[in-house]
């Protein structure tokens, strides 16, 4: 506190009792602008009397150096106060430059984790007007040296050679298989690399947290059971699953804000819904926080303690090990599905190697991508106790608002082909690494006013569900 502002005036009666104000710096001016004041009516005295009774050059250099105090005790009072809300904003200011290097010195440190050196880059083509003006940019890094081998268990070794596909696969003629926007060109990584999509700056910095960078959005709803994760899904449970497949219908679904994200994906799932659960994900999804754009990007995930600490999207951290080098894991995918216009997939196979109990990836019609090292899993390591198809969004609407974000085409299932997403040849693994069709589906909308999901089977889909809503309307206020 300023000296003034504990002792009280010193020009008043003793009898006036101290008053303390909150913000020292104000009651100092306060205070020096009474005594200005004060000042001024003693230079009035001092022309109306004589200069033998005053000498007002004595006063004035009294007044003047005690003034220079007081301003002096006001700055050193401000610096220690801790009860001053000015006096925190202060220091805020001071702080903030420190906290903003030290940001963007540990966001360099995390760059140059994830950014590994690039024997060839590729710069993607820009073909829609709301993309960026250079669109991604691809590295092709040496396979030995991609994130996944920082980890010590993987350290100096190489990717595992393929696995033998599962028993009953039959090749998805249909599917879409060159649908990444970095690739058009026809320009691809060269033997012995993996195109990785390049981390910037501006990725990290919109993230809530650049320690966790790259991980499942933890910024939702705490007033909602859902936790602000909604899901429209069709899923196995009550075996064995070492696997499963299913076409996913790809759109452009409107992410209502930065921090949300819509999803379509496969989850094979081992584990308690508690600090213990284990998860392998691949789908697409449209993320502004994580890629700085709305378009619906191929991703992959991982966690074996419930998105606490362990796991990353994509190969931003020691997990994932890709073999492939046509395919970038984060790149964006084109074409996508019009409303009564041309529709498109993505087939996506996620198996369990029976010879090395790893978990491998498939993109299109025998395109393998990579796996996860059995080591990263706990439950996992053995098999999933349940397979779920379908999709998710996240809602952080405040105030029982729901959030305008769409779930796959935007539309719900009713609408049907066309107009509704859907998945199709939804498909599991067995014990024996057959692919047999995922029968005894259960559908499940945990806001079906918001976006629901309707199942089927023919003979030329097998099992599938169309799925996906608006998000915000009459009946989801």
């Amino acid at each position: 506190m300023c000296l003034m502002c504990l002792l009280g005036d010193v020009s008043e009666s003793s009898r006036r009792r101290t008053t303390t104000i909150r913000n020292p710096i104000k009651c100092c001016l306060l205070n020096y602008s009474s005594r200005r004041r004060k000042q001024q009516h003693i230079r009035c005295f001092l022309h109306h009397h004589s200069p033998h009774q005053v000498s007002f050059k004595s006063i004035t250099m009294f007044s003047s150096s005690f003034l220079r105090l007081v301003l002096l005790l006001c700055l050193v009072s401000s610096s220690f106060s801790t009860a001053s809300p000015s006096n925190s904003t202060a220091a805020d200011q001071t702080l903030r430059p420190q906290e903003e290097l030290q940001k963007l010195k540990l966001i360099r440190q995390e760059l140059q984790k994830i950014n590994k050196p690039a024997v060839k880059t590729i710069q993607a083509i820009s073909i829609f007007s709301k993309f960026s003006s250079d669109g991604d940019t691809i590295d092709c890094v040496l396979s030995h040296q991609q994130p996944a081998f920082d980890h010590p268990l993987l350290q100096g070794q190489r990717p595992m050679d393929p696995p033998e596909l599962p028993k009953g696969y039959i090749k998805d003629e249909k599917s879409y298989e060159d649908s990444q926007l970095w690739s058009l060109s026809g320009e691809f990584c060269p033997e012995g690399t993996i195109p990785v999509r390049r981390t910037t700056e501006q990725d990290m910095l919109r993230a809530s947290s650049v320690r966790r960078f790259g991980r499942k959005i933890r910024r939702v709803r705490r007033d909602s059971t859902s936790n602000g994760h909604e899901h429209a899904v069709g899923y196995v449970s009550g075996r064995q699953y070492y696997g499963a497949k299913a076409s996913i219908n790809v759109w452009s679904p409107r992410v209502a804000s930065q921090h949300e994200f819509s999803l379509s994906q496969i989850w094979v799932i081992a584990g308690s819904f508690t600090h213990d659960l284990n998860t392998i994900e691949a789908g697409w999804q449209i993320s502004p926080e994580l890629y700085g754009d709305t378009y619906p990007r191929f991703f992959t995930y991982w966690t074996s303690d419930a998105y606490r600490s362990t796991g990353c999207y994509n190969l931003l951290c020691s997990g994932f090990v890709q073999t492939n080098r046509r395919i970038a894991i984060g790149a964006a995918i084109s074409p996508r599905s019009s409303y009564r216009g041309g529709q498109f997939d993505i087939s996506l196979l996620i198996w369990k190697d029976p010879k090395h109990g790893h978990w491998w990836l498939q993109f299109g019609s025998g395109t393998l991508v990579g796996y996860w090292p059995a080591f990263l899993f706990t439950h996992l390591k053995q098999h999933g106790s349940m397979v779920q198809f379908g999709g998710e969004i996240v809602n952080t609407r405040p105030g029982g608002s729901h959030t305008s974000t769409q779930m796959g085409s935007g539309h719900f299932a009713g609408e049907g082909f066309g107009k509704a997403s859907y998945f199709r040849n939804l498909q599991v693994v067995d014990w024996d690494n057959t692919l047999l069709p995922a029968s005894n589906l259960k559908i499940l909308a945990d806001h079906p006013n918001c976006y629901d999901i309707r199942g089927g089977t023919n003979r030329v889909w097998g099992n599938y569900f169309y799925y996906g809503g608006p998000g915000k309307n009459p009946r989801c206020p």
